[in-house]
């Protein structure tokens, strides 16, 4: 399924709720998106896509200003959040929380305000503090690489398995890893720790697993950054028994070695676009400018990327 298709199936499903939903007062719309600093890659795809979105839904749309923060760390992003609110008098919100527990006062306030507040990926811990929540499918996140590492192992050998960082989100993509070799009983996952989405602490992680296991067939590197530690760590040692590195999230490099065919062990990947805050400024935007709501909570969906369909994920712009 392609980018557009996908924001035309968003939507739909955002149409249908606003059908349910009375009409507001329309009202020229003054957008505040607070988002954290572009400290890795990801990051940087998030500051990207933001951008881009407020280029062209203000070229687009007269009645909507739109202003960017961003913010090294979740004090900084609080005090962003309240100029928002009292400097900028901002009356909705896009905000992609550094922390969850952090920020969930300070987005509270901005709501307690009257502006309408849109959550983005990393949920508050007080759900009454937004309206609406966009994210990633981390189910399907976790759920995909396993299925196609057992279809690819033809239901046997060995896996280990790289987690991000302590959080909810990785809880969700674990689980549902997990879940899928639950079915294949001659696939062993030997273990998984955490590297932290990080290429540094996922070469460490990945040497350990090769000085421990004389045999691995799979590594689910869940990030496209810890890939690139991974296949680092597997040239230093210079394994040859890993058939198949399987990042995620669809970034530029790797959607690139997908179309290319450069590197056997990867051939497909898993979309979690940093693409989605712009889907969520977009759905924000054009709602307020209808005196509606979204849905209180919008999935992005996450897909197989493969060479069939890897140009429709290639975005060569962007820093992701």
């Amino acid at each position: 399924m392609t980018f557009v298709t996908r924001r035309l199936a968003l939507t739909a499903v955002a149409s249908a709720a606003f059908a349910s939903v009375p009409a507001l007062a329309a009202e020229k719309v003054n957008l505040g998106v607070s988002i954290p600093a572009a400290t890795h890659s990801f990051m940087g795809g998030i500051n990207y896509w933001a951008n881009q979105a407020k280029k062209d839904l203000e070229k687009q749309y007269k009645d909507l200003k739109i202003t960017i923060k961003t913010a090294a760390n979740a004090p900084e992003q609080a005090n962003q959040l309240q100029d928002l609110s009292t400097v900028t008098k901002i009356n909705a919100l896009v905000v992609f929380p550094f922390e969850s527990a952090a920020l969930t006062k300070p987005v509270a306030q901005v709501k307690a305000k009257g502006a309408y507040v849109t959550v983005v990926d990393r949920g508050l811990t007080d759900t009454s503090a937004q309206d609406a929540y966009v994210a990633g499918d981390n189910t399907a996140f976790g759920k995909i690489p396993a299925e196609y590492i057992a279809k690819k192992l033809n239901g046997k050998g060995n896996v280990v398995a790289l987690r991000g960082i302590a959080t909810t989100l990785d809880n969700e993509r674990m689980d549902a890893f997990n879940a899928v070799l639950k079915n294949y009983p001659d696939i062993k996952l030997l273990d998984a720790k955490y590297a932290n989405w990080n290429r540094d602490d996922a070469f460490k992680v990945t040497q350990d697993y090769l000085t421990r296991f004389k045999e691995i067939d799979a590594i689910w590197a869940a990030d496209d950054d810890m890939a690139v530690g991974v296949l680092k760590a597997i040239e230093q040692a210079k394994r040859n028994d890993i058939k198949i590195v399987f990042g995620g999230a669809g970034a530029k490099g790797m959607v690139k070695t997908i179309l290319d065919n450069k590197d056997p062990r990867i051939q497909a990947d898993v979309s979690y676009s940093p693409k989605f805050i712009y889907d969520a400024i977009k759905l924000t935007a054009e709602a307020r400018l209808k005196g509606e709501k979204l849905p209180a909570t919008t999935i992005i969906p996450s897909v197989l990327i493969t060479k069939d369909n890897a140009k429709d994920f290639y975005h060569p712009d962007s820093p992701f």
